[in-house]
């Protein structure tokens, strides 16, 4: 057994995905510009750091703080426009981090992410 995945950064992903306050970063920003989400100062599919600080009730300096390490561990996409940094999910590695884990029971990755059997 090599111990090797096939997503190279799977280590960072997980230390960053331990963290709650994290978690429900990822969480506003898979709402963003659904019916759940406020799309009044970002793009669609975006979420500016001020409604994360807002929502989450966290200082903006905590806000950066998480979001340094969520994108470091390549799980979300920061874009600057003016004074702010509107945050989107990267699916596609979410997507890899599940098929990751799902490989340690080589089970399907599509089968973790819908729950579906």
């Amino acid at each position: 057994m090599s111990g090797q995945t096939d997503y190279p950064g799977l280590d960072e992903a997980l230390k960053a995905l331990a963290s709650p306050q994290r978690r429900e970063i990822l969480r506003l920003l898979g709402a963003a510009g659904g019916p759940a989400g406020d799309t009044s100062c970002c793009g669609p599919g975006e979420v500016c750091a001020c409604k994360l600080a807002e929502a989450l009730g966290l200082a903006a300096s905590t806000i950066s703080h998480h979001m340094t390490i969520l994108r470091e561990a390549g799980l979300v996409h920061g874009r600057r426009g003016g004074q702010w940094v509107y945050y989107s999910i990267d699916h596609d590695a979410l997507y890899a981090v599940a098929g990751a884990i799902a490989s340690f029971t080589e089970v399907d990755a599509r089968l973790a992410v819908t729950g579906k059997r």
